[in-house]
């Protein structure tokens, strides 16, 4: 089976990695922080506000691989500070208010300055 990447200029790329993969149905969204990819720059200083960021850059890919966030399995979280857990809980509610996607949650090893959250997904499209 093919893999096929999947970009877009309405989140933020690396050249180290592809913004996702498709795979068959399955897409796999790469961890995507808050960075908001006009600025380049941290959507802010909270997680709340991060997480929310970081939710619009992975719908924003989801979309270009012909997803949306309905289509979502499972979403892997990884935190800066596990003491934002709760934060990150009231921005996430939000996106998935009712039969969430399986989910998982640890502490990012990596230490980069004003990170706070970054959230990776794997989605079922068409």
């Amino acid at each position: 089976m093919p893999r096929h990447i999947i970009s877009t200029p309405n989140a933020p790329s690396s050249p180290l990695f592809a913004q996702a993969v498709r795979a068959g149905s399955h897409i796999y969204v790469s961890g995507t922080t808050g960075i908001d990819p006009e600025t380049r720059a941290l959507a802010g200083d909270s997680i709340q506000e991060q997480t929310r960021q970081a939710l619009v850059n992975c719908r924003a890919i989801l979309q270009a691989g012909g997803a949306t966030l309905d289509d979502v399995v499972e979403v892997g979280i990884l935190l800066t500070d596990p003491t934002d857990f709760d934060g990150m809980n009231e921005e996430y509610a939000r996106w998935f208010p009712a039969d969430p996607p399986a989910r998982y949650a640890a502490k990012l090893g990596a230490e980069i300055p004003g990170l706070l959250v970054s959230i990776r997904m794997t989605a079922i499209g068409e």
